[in-house]
This record gives C-alpha cells, structure tokens and sequence, in this order.
C-alpha cells in the first residue's frame, strides 16, 4: 500500500440544519475542483448552505495537512482536489403549525450529513470508483 493511497482524507457534518436538497446543489459545484478553487468558489456563492458546505471542506483539508504530518509527507494544499462529495439525508424534526378550523398543518425540518472527501492529484483516479459505488 503506497503512501499516496492513504493520503485520502475526510470531513462530515452531521445532522447540518439545511435540507438535503439545497445542500446537493452547493456540493455540485466543488465536486472534481482543486481544493483552493474550490474554496474560493464556496467563499462567494450566494447559497445559504455554502458557508455550512465550506466549514466542511476546510475541515477536510486540514484532516489532510494531519495526516501528511503524521507521515511525514510534504504537504501542499494546491496538489489537492475535492475527489468526492455528497449529502445524505439526515433526521428530519417534525414540526407543527395551526392552520384554520382547529387543523394542523406538519412542518418539516430537514437535516443533512455532508461529506468531502480531499485527496492529491496522483490518486484521484483511484478514488473515482470509490465514490461511484456510494
């Protein structure tokens, strides 16, 4: 097993308060980036849930800069890509609010778990089939 194989690093965010459907479309747009660019895009993206998608992969890639340290690997945050990125659904909180003639009407607040995975350029051909079988 080489030592760039398990340079693969991870971040999640479990039971985010943003709905699953809205966070899919933020994670959209940094899966298959370079990190750097990846957080410049997150920085500016109008979306609400791209502040709690951007906490995510910053997390990620200092998961990285540990794990480069660890093994005592240059480490340098430009040689990394976002290899993999997805949003589960979480728990949804269900909630209720009075409607007319003594009804009431079910609000639902949804939850996420958001995952990045960050990995160096060399194996992210490696991680591709990874992330396909989810």
């Amino acid at each position: 097993m080489s030592t760039e194989n398990t340079m693969e690093s991870k971040a999640v965010a479990r039971h985010a308060r943003v709905t699953p459907q809205k966070a899919r479309r933020v994670v959209d747009l940094i899966r298959g980036k370079q990190a750097d660019a990846a957080v410049a895009t997150l920085r500016f993206a109008p979306q609400g849930a791209s502040e709690t998608v951007l906490k995510v992969l910053q997390s990620a890639i200092a998961n990285a800069r540990v794990k480069a340290d660890a093994a005592s690997v240059a480490f340098d945050e430009r040689d990394l890509i976002v290899s993999a990125a997805f949003v589960d659904e979480g728990p949804t909180m269900k909630r209720f609010r009075p409607r007319a003639q003594g009804r009431a009407g079910r609000i639902n607040k949804r939850t996420s778990h958001i995952t990045v995975f960050v990995a160096p350029k060399t194996t992210t051909s490696q991680t591709a089939g990874k992330a396909g079988a989810r």
